[in-house]
């Protein structure tokens, strides 16, 4: 794949290929792209090591099974792409507050940083989950 000025992949030949993947997903498999019911079934599975009786019991996980499907490993590959994409574009590079909050709220915040990109992440994937995907 092409790379930008900076390192990175070109994001219009990025999102091409997304759009190619996802056309041929309908076409092939006849399934929608989907990511938060992936995260909801991750729940479930932890919820059934503890208490596999009430998962069970959940009207919610009777209609959605908590296991590993292709949605679940699509996820998995999301992760797993978008590492590999950073580290062979020199891109990659731990960090737990990253410079545009640093530069905002300071290099320290490091508990406020975490507690925000936890509730963010909580609100999106409520209403990604309201909206029914």
């Amino acid at each position: 794949m092409k790379q930008t000025d900076n390192g990175g992949w070109s994001p219009y030949l990025a999102g091409a290929l997304a759009g190619v993947v996802g056309i041929l997903s309908v076409v092939i498999a006849g399934k929608y792209f989907g990511a938060s019911t992936s995260f909801v079934r991750t729940a479930g599975m932890i919820e059934q090591f503890f208490g596999p009786e009430r998962v069970a019991q959940m009207d919610y996980f009777i209609r959605v099974v908590p296991k590993i499907d292709w949605q679940w490993m699509f996820m998995i590959g999301i992760v797993l792409g978008a590492f590999i994409s950073a580290v062979t574009s020199g891109s990659f590079k731990l960090q737990a507050v990253p410079d545009m909050w640093a530069e905002r709220f300071g290099a320290q915040s490091v508990g406020k940083r975490a507690i925000f990109a936890f509730f963010g992440g909580a609100v999106a994937l409520f209403g990604a989950r309201l909206a029914g995907g």
